[in-house]
């Protein structure tokens, strides 16, 4: 129901409106916030935190750092959010309303290796806290543990106990989330890994455990591998519904919406055709009950005459003004950047160094993206335009050369492994504009860039008029980033230091499907 990377995927019910969100990583804002009526129409509505902390760690891309796996809960009239960032420890950060402004994040606990926070209010008041282990910081992983924090779920009061290791049966359980119904504290979680794994479901009358435990959806006959964690979410017409996620490769880990029905005491989740209480996959299903009839989407074009920037743009790294500012007369700018590498005096060999990248996620296997864009240039090798994402990229780029301009495509495989950008000139195309003043002068070029996606395959192409394109250069293969899809979207960049800025102005790009 969300063809999008929204990882590791949690949600809460707050009357007849559900909420959202997802790990972010690295990427700023980070802890998206969607809104739905129905579980299956989502619209982003926010972001819970603007920063990445502490702020200096992340002034540079931290890739597959960062947010990992949040829990989002309603609770005495407030919204709480909990993640994980493996290498800190456990934060939460929460507010009035899911649409913000959010507190400042509190550290609840501080240490290397925990993940997949969840919290769980009692009745009577008292909170605990599950979460997973990373084996990467910790050196250990398969088990949860659960301590108590305290009423108001800022620090901890109690030590942590395990109260499930899933050893080799159930190996590499992580993500759980917590929950109480009919007397019993339930624990659903995945285990097995993302791409081979399953859903468990865990019971006990304590939250200390012990608990009985069993499988409750797999992948079963379907091509829908995983089925990875997600939230388990009660409507007010009485129906239990189950998001989770899949791995889509480049494109992601897309959600999923599953019915979830009980059988002697037990959670089935999606289709039990044999009926030995483990479900598999709907590939379609009914909607939830609900009086909502909207049809919407997670937002993608944008022209920016708003005044503030688009829910769906992401940076690669803390925001830094001098990235990019939106203009009065409605465009986006974002200025060349030279990207010293972590070397003393080297440039930067590739994108995967850029921390100004102005990015958003696929949320269709097939669409095209179309931007109009001035590109100014104030000195020789400052270049910019529309990029594919990941640990391999390719972007279509115009780049100053003496007194023109060269569309090149830039293109990087294996970025994450330190490789190396090569760059094909497509064509030479003559400035739009030229400044006249001797300060700084500028060159200009409008043009019109567009990136056709069809199953992980990228065309590229290019317009002076915006009514007829031109191929630009071969077909390219998307690539996943670490634990994210692939993103789209804006890049300037400059190939020489000590110079002044040029820009690209991004008057608007337009999604279609």
């Amino acid at each position: 129901m969300l063809y999008a990377d929204y990882s590791d995927p949690d949600a809460c019910a707050v009357g007849e409106d559900y909420y959202l969100t997802a790990s972010s990583f690295q990427c700023v804002p980070g802890l998206p916030i969607l809104h739905s009526r129905d579980l299956v129409n989502w619209r982003i509505i926010g972001h819970a935190l603007p920063t990445l902390m502490p702020a200096a760690d992340f002034k540079l891309p931290q890739h597959g750092k960062g947010v990992w796996a949040p829990a989002i809960r309603h609770h005495d009239g407030r919204f709480y959010i909990y993640w994980g960032d493996p290498d800190r420890g456990i934060f939460m950060v929460r507010a009035e309303r899911a649409e913000g402004p959010w507190e400042e994040p509190v550290c609840v606990i501080e240490g290397r290796g925990m993940i997949d926070p969840c919290p769980l209010w009692d009745e009577d008041g008292r909170c605990y806290l599950v979460n997973a282990w990373a084996a990467s910081r910790a050196g250990f992983n398969s088990v949860l543990t659960v301590r108590e924090l305290s009423a108001d779920g800022t620090r901890v009061i109690g030590l942590p106990r395990i109260v499930f290791d899933g050893g080799q049966v159930n190996h590499t359980t992580e993500g759980p989330k917590f929950y109480k119904r009919d007397g019993y504290y339930w624990i659903l979680c995945p285990a097995g890994g993302v791409a081979m794994g399953w859903q468990l479901a865990m019971r006990s009358r304590s939250p200390y455990g012990p608990y009985e435990w069993r499988r409750v959806m797999a992948q079963g006959t379907t091509d829908i591998n995983g089925p990875h964690q997600g939230a388990w979410v009660h409507t007010q017409q009485g129906e239990d519904w189950f998001l989770h996620f899949n791995d889509k490769g480049a494109y992601g880990r897309v959600v999923y919406l599953q019915p979830m029905t009980w059988k002697n005491g037990w959670p089935v989740i999606g289709n039990d055709p044999d009926g030995d209480g483990c479900g598999e996959p709907y590939a379609k299903y009914r909607k939830p009950k609900s009086g909502a009839t909207e049809r919407v989407t997670p937002q993608e074009s944008d022209d920016f005459d708003s005044g503030q920037l688009g829910l769906q743009w992401q940076w690669h790294a803390n925001y830094d003004q001098t990235y990019g500012m939106l203009t009065a007369d409605g465009c986006m700018r974002l200025y060349t950047c030279y990207l010293p590498s972590l070397e003393e005096g080297m440039g930067a060999s590739s994108l995967w160094a850029a921390p100004n990248l102005l990015l958003q996620k696929p949320t269709a296997p097939r669409f095209t993206a179309t931007a109009k864009v001035r590109m100014a240039a104030k000195a020789e090798g400052q270049w910019g335009g529309l990029v594919m994402m990941g640990r391999s990229y390719s972007a279509l780029v115009v780049l100053r050369r003496g007194d023109v301009f060269v569309l090149q495509r830039r293109t990087c495989i294996d970025a994450d492994n330190g490789k190396p950008e090569s760059a094909e000139d497509i064509v030479v195309l003559k400035p739009t504009a030229a400044d006249t003043i001797p300060y700084a002068p500028a060159i200009y070029l409008d043009i019109y860039l567009r990136i056709a996606v069809e199953d992980g395959q990228c065309s590229y192409a290019y317009s002076t008029d915006g009514r007829r394109f031109k191929a630009a250069g071969e077909p390219f293969a998307m690539r996943e980033g670490k634990w994210i899809g692939a993103k789209y979207g804006f890049v300037a960049e400059s190939d020489a230091a000590d110079t002044n800025r040029g820009w690209l102005d991004i008057d608007w790009i337009k999604i279609t499907k």
